[in-house]
């Protein structure tokens, strides 16, 4: 068991075909106790349910730093200890450079950037009276290489800034033990992808992907459980890339 007896928060990982739920699914496995926050606390408490007993789901919008401080609250109140957080949740929107207007750009910033220093803000007094502690933050290939298949640039600017964020972070509380990672999924078939997919993009996309196939939430899934693992414990400030060599630098 790679993450036994460790408590880990899965934000924005209700939705059933989602990276957050195929991650706390892996964790659960792996013997974790898994923290599942969503914005409908409903879907967030089936989420946990379905992971099997011990396990807690509850109401957060990432966005709200109260919210997010609720529910680290929740949590060490339930388990007196937190071991990771992945910061999955995320939002983003198919729109052009000349098309961003302000609520635009403000809702992609607020979920994608500002969740991700929120939750991270709210776990980390935590791990710094633990001493240790991991987290995982989610960007995207599109971060990297100037736009996605499915978000536009204000999204590949968020998620450039959670990189940043991330790497800033490993580097001040590295002393405390505490590591912090960022993964760069490529296309990954999820809830939100898949319906836009028509089977003619499907087969372009492939041809520029080495592997040879789209990535599926248990691709990434896995690379959050080897980071929140001991298997990772001398890595902290990298970026993993989980896109099948579709960008390799």
């Amino acid at each position: 068991m790679l993450v036994q007896n460790k408590v880990v928060i899965v934000t924005g990982a209700a939705s059933p075909r989602g990276i957050g739920k195929a991650t706390a699914r892996a964790l659960a496995e792996q013997g974790a106790k898994v923290v599942i926050v969503d914005l409908q606390l409903g879907a967030a408490q089936d989420a946990a349910a379905d992971l099997g007993e011990g396990h807690l789901g509850l109401r957060c919008d990432v966005t709200d730093k109260a919210s997010c401080d609720a529910a680290v609250h929740a949590t060490i109140a339930r388990y007196g200890q937190i071991d990771g957080l992945i910061n999955n949740a995320g939002i983003t929107q198919p729109i052009r450079t000349l098309d961003i207007g302000a609520v635009n750009f403000d809702a992609v910033v607020d979920v994608n950037l500002r969740g991700t220093l929120y939750m991270s803000q709210a776990v980390l007094p935590q791990m710094k009276e633990q001493k240790r502690g991991s987290i995982v933050c989610m960007s995207s290939v599109s971060a990297q290489r100037g736009g996605g298949i499915f978000g536009g640039p204000h999204y590949s600017a968020a998620k450039a800034g959670v990189l940043g964020l991330a790497k800033a972070m490993a580097r001040e509380f590295g002393g405390d033990r505490i590591r912090v990672n960022a993964i760069t999924p490529g296309l990954i078939q999820t809830d939100i992808t898949g319906d836009k997919l028509t089977p003619e993009m499907r087969a372009d996309i492939i041809k520029g992907i080495p592997l040879g196939r789209l990535g599926d939430a248990g691709d990434v899934a896995n690379a959050c459980l080897f980071l929140v693992s001991d298997l990772s414990s001398y890595l902290t400030g990298i970026t993993l890339d989980v896109n099948g060599g579709m960008l390799i630098h």
